[in-house]
């Protein structure tokens, strides 16, 4: 069961390093192959200094946080249901992300096998500047749902 005291807790600022091994790393999982996460001489005649970072990038940052110690169930329960990011700039290797993240809601919805539990989680990545780089937007499930 989720512990709906959690809404509020956010994590410390965790800075996460992209390194050009982890974004084509990251895009060989995704089975995606555009040059732009691979090769450098093809992102500077995009217009970037360096290889670009996949749109779900921000799905592989460290938080520093235990989700289990801010939602109280273990992750194993912890289902990904839906995703949005929004960027202010591109990640390209070489960046510098200091990640945050808060739980936002905790609620019930109903399902075809009776109410589940949600946790929205809002990530923010930010540069070494401050500035802001992306905001992601996740929401988990609890698997088994609320038993009652």
């Amino acid at each position: 069961m989720l512990d709906k005291n959690a809404v509020g807790r956010s994590t410390p600022p965790m800075l996460n390093e992209v390194e050009k091994g982890s974004i084509r790393r990251f895009a060989e999982s995704l089975g995606d192959y555009n040059p732009i996460y691979y090769d450098e001489d093809y992102a500077r005649a995009s217009g970037f200094h360096t290889i670009v970072a996949p749109p779900t990038f921000p799905v592989s940052f460290t938080t520093g946080s235990d989700l289990r110690e801010m939602l109280g169930v273990p992750l194993r329960n912890l289902l990904a249901a839906e995703l949005s990011i929004e960027y202010e700039r591109p990640i390209v290797a070489g960046d510098k992300v200091l990640v945050t993240s808060r739980v936002a809601e905790v609620n019930e919805r109903p399902s075809a096998t009776g109410k589940i539990e949600v946790a929205v989680l809002e990530d923010e990545g930010r540069d070494e500047d401050g500035k802001l780089v992306y905001r992601l937007r996740r929401s988990l499930l609890v698997r088994g749902g609320k038993e009652g």
